[in-house]
């Protein structure tokens, strides 16, 4: 592991972090509270984007140090299966049966 390879990680986590804030909290704004919008489309997007990047990858199309910047930077902190678990329950927490089981699958 080396120092541009650290920096690549952190730089990408800002800009997914960011980028997952605005997505989210835009689709929440558009399509209302009552789901959780943002998480499913930053989740649909981010592994829509890991799959294209996995096919790059398999190329050798990319530099390992931009592999660290968007893989585990940029969709690491873009993605997230802990806010998918806890919307889900909360939903469940709050008598939403159908709109759980419309996150869940």
């Amino acid at each position: 592991m080396t120092t541009a390879t650290l920096l690549a990680v952190a730089l990408g986590g800002a800009l997914g972090a960011l980028g997952r804030y605005l997505l989210s909290t835009g689709l929440r704004g558009w399509l209302g509270p009552d789901f959780p919008w943002g998480t499913l489309g930053v989740n649909l997007l981010g592994s829509f984007a890991l799959g294209f990047l996995f096919a790059l990858v398999q190329r050798q199309a990319i530099p390992p140090e931009f592999q660290a910047l968007l893989a585990v930077g940029v969709l690491g902190s873009f993605t997230t299966f802990s806010t998918f678990g806890y919307e889900t329950m909360a939903l469940v927490r709050d008598g939403q049966f159908i709109w759980a089981l419309g996150n869940a699958a």
